[in-house]
């Protein structure tokens, strides 16, 4: 397969301006790189409201924008975690992405912060990720919403933290968790699979990128063990079983496709409600880039139907 026509102009346009590595880069000055390019970025689709607020994490008050699709009362809630390799990003980083998912979902979406590497690494962000969700579950009624209809997702790293939440909360009781939706998820440490070597470099998201992500996350430092545990790498989970339904979205040209779907295979052995979509043509970013690439929106699509089924509405 090649690549969309669309994502190709892209890529090249984006090539054409020379822009330094990520990898070159102090975590700092690329956290800055990431938010003036995130400015010129379409805005995505319009909601009834948006509201920024804080709530409680693991150590400290995390930020939180929330996205009202309707004016509509008890709306089911869907937490979402931003992606950017456990280092990059906030709770305002993927803002056109969960514009679209509110709308198409008809879903609160509470898009939430956590703590970043290298300042904070692991297990910072999996801590921040289910305090967090037990705060939305516990106060779901005051932001508006129905905690009794709760699913989580997020994407690349912030679906890393999302799949993880599923297995502490199915092991510690709770808060009950209707579906996970997953977009290009991280789900383990094992750089040997085939699509990191196919999808190395041209495609945004490159192995040499993750490896700089892992490294500042969770540094092997002769102890490989630290990146096998499931908190970090869940595709290796003890056991899989009694997990919420899963919605996988992977991506043809992104070196994370093959752990991705191998995670959705692996859910469905354990007899968990899974479903794995592939986009061809596509990119680790295409299907975040609201208004950016067109043939992406079939993938938003069914990443917000997927949400809906969830969470007991029909689908849009």
């Amino acid at each position: 397969m090649a690549l969309q026509p669309d994502v190709k102009q892209l890529l090249d346009y984006v090539e054409e301006l020379g822009l330094p590595p990520l990898v070159s880069m102090e975590p700092a000055d690329a956290r800055a790189f990431m938010a003036a390019s995130a400015a010129e970025r379409p805005p995505g689709p319009e909601v009834a409201e948006v509201v920024d607020g804080e709530l409680d994490g693991a150590a400290g008050p995390l930020g939180y924008r929330l996205y009202r699709p309707t004016d509509e009362p008890d709306l089911p809630i869907f937490v979402y975690f931003h992606g950017g390799g456990w280092v990059l990003g906030s709770h305002e980083s993927d803002d056109p992405l969960c514009r679209d998912l509110a709308v198409r979902s008809g879903a609160l979406v509470i898009s939430v912060d956590y703590r970043h590497a290298p300042e904070d690494p692991f297990p910072a962000a999996i801590e921040d990720g289910i305090a967090a969700v037990r705060w939305v579950a516990d106060r779901g009624e005051e932001l508006g919403g129905d905690p009794n209809r709760l699913a989580v997702g997020g994407w690349s790293a912030g679906a890393n933290v999302a799949a993880v939440v599923c297995q502490i909360a199915r092991d510690e009781g709770g808060p009950s968790i209707a579906g996970q939706a997953l977009l290009t998820p991280v789900v383990d440490c094992d750089f040997s699979r085939e699509s990191y070597e196919i999808n190395s470099d041209g495609y945004v998201l490159t192995t040499e990128l993750m490896h700089w992500f892992w490294d500042h996350y969770l540094p092997a430092d002769g102890v490989s063990e630290k990146r096998t545990d499931p908190r970090a790498s869940p595709i290796r989970a003890e056991t899989l079983v009694g997990l919420p339904p899963a919605f996988i979205v992977t991506c043809e040209f992104d070196p994370l496709r093959d752990e991705g779907a191998e995670y959705a295979e692996q859910l469905k052995a354990a007899g968990v409600d899974a479903n794995h979509l592939q986009c061809l043509g596509q990119t680790h970013t295409s299907i975040g880039a609201v208004d950016l690439i067109p043939s992406s929106e079939p993938g938003r699509h069914a990443l917000a139907n997927a949400i809906r089924g969830f969470l007991g509405l029909p689908p849009g």
